[in-house]
């Protein structure tokens, strides 16, 4: 079996500064670039708007009946509408409105 080959303590050492070195520099470029351009508003149908003001209802009324230690389901589809709410309602409960 062959040895291997061995690094002295200083290469280490210098390749690990290269590498601190090399992050700092990547850490400061990422935080001076300019953040991205906000999502413009989109205007949200009244459909949408009373589904998602009947979810924050249902929200409300299971914090108040558990003292929110329960799990909240909703179904994923919704009967009767042509309306795909979807962006909508994750945007507003991820709170991005």
């Amino acid at each position: 079996m062959p040895k291997p080959i061995r690094t002295s303590r200083r290469t280490w050492v210098a390749a690990w500064a290269v590498l601190c070195a090399a992050g700092l520099a990547a850490t400061a470029g990422l935080n001076a670039s300019p953040a991205p351009d906000p999502r413009p508003e989109r205007p949200v149908s009244a459909e949408c708007a009373e589904y998602v003001a009947d979810i924050e209802k249902q929200l409300a009324e299971a914090g108040k009946e558990d003292g929110g230690d329960g799990v909240l389901a909703f179904s994923r589809v919704r009967v009767g509408t042509g309306d795909d709410c979807t962006e909508e309602l994750r945007d507003h409960l991820r709170g991005d409105r």
